[in-house]
């Protein structure tokens, strides 16, 4: 066998050529396998380029083979099919918390993990300029240090912050710190949310993580408060991730919006029939103008019946409504 400085790496760059320049619709014959492995100073004879393939799909990728006068090679099955990577690349491109820069430098890595001709398919359906994204680059950090404050079972501290009408951080608390137990982080209306133990009577509140500075992972640790926290049922009765009275609520809704309320409140929530046109369903929710909203949108379809308080609530939250349209 020919010897180049290069030997030791032949197999690598193989593979790597495989991975990068087949699929089922492009193949490469040994010859150009071997032109391939020229440009990177590379020699290599058709024999060992047959020994190479077998030792690759023995350490477990998918060759395949299309017979013929010059047999041509390309990868099969890989960790991630087309339709997946697009589906990753679109939740990223849609993503408003991930920047533009990010997003294309996520999709950019998606790319990889295809052949160079299928991630031109995967580069067509990229349309980021100009969409809402977050400005807040330094959310990938802060992410990852929540992720181990919640594995580690640490408090954390960090400064909190709104936009004020000149586009400028205006922090909450006068800049003071927030230190909280992490729970879980959680996707909510295309925003990522912390929920956390804030320590005090106020028991679970929630953060946006694009509004969170300083993140930091202190040695406390975490409230014992958290190890019986449900983040499944938690968020079922939180509307919008804002934070209010949770309350148990008794409505009676019409047959057509049982999606919508299977939707929201999961299927093991009871629907139990009222007439042949509705349903009576009781939910535990956190009371807040979120979920007014909810109940607003399905109109006369939908029925408060208890508790007394929400529904005076709503009736002063819809007469000062009314009242700034006169």
């Amino acid at each position: 066998m020919p010897k180049s400085s290069g030997q030791k790496l032949k197999l690598l760059y193989l593979k790597d050529i495989l991975l990068t320049q087949t699929d089922e619709q492009n193949k490469l014959t040994v010859k150009e396998l071997i032109d391939r492995l020229a440009q990177y100073d590379i020699k290599a004879e058709r024999k060992t380029i047959y020994d190479d393939i077998e030792t690759l799909r023995q350490y477990g990728m998918d060759i395949l083979t299309e017979e013929s006068k010059s047999n041509a090679y390309y990868v099969g099955e890989r960790d991630f099919e087309l339709a997946e990577l697009k589906l990753l690349a679109d939740a990223v491109e849609s993503s408003k918390f991930i920047t533009e820069k990010k997003s294309l430098g996520l999709i950019k890595k998606l790319e990889g993990l295809t052949s160079k001709h299928e991630a031109g398919k995967l580069r067509r359906q990229v349309f980021i300029q100009n969409r809402v994204k977050s400005m807040n680059e330094s959310i990938y950090y802060s992410v990852d240090s929540l992720h181990e404050a919640i594995l580690e079972g640490r408090k954390i501290s960090f400064k909190y912050f709104d936009y004020n009408i000149k586009k400028e951080r205006a922090f909450r608390k006068g800049g003071a710190l927030y230190i909280v137990s992490p729970v879980a982080l959680t996707w909510n209306d295309e925003k990522y949310y912390l929920i956390a133990h804030s320590g005090t009577v106020e028991g679970f509140k929630h953060f946006r993580v694009d509004k969170m500075a300083s993140v930091k992972k202190l040695d406390d640790t975490s409230s014992k408060d958290i190890k019986s926290f449900n983040i499944a049922e938690y968020t079922k009765k939180v509307f919008g991730m804002y934070g209010g009275e949770e309350t148990k609520v008794r409505l009676r809704i019409n047959n057509k919006l049982a999606g919508a309320v299977i939707d929201h409140f999961g299927k093991d929530v009871i629907l139990t029939p009222d007439g042949e046109e509705h349903f009576i369903v009781t939910v535990e929710v956190v009371i807040s103008p979120i979920f007014f909203g909810w109940l607003f949108q399905f109109g006369d379809l939908c029925q408060v019946i208890s508790p007394k308080s929400l529904k005076d609530e709503l009736k002063n939250t819809t007469e000062k409504f009314l009242g700034k349209l006169k």
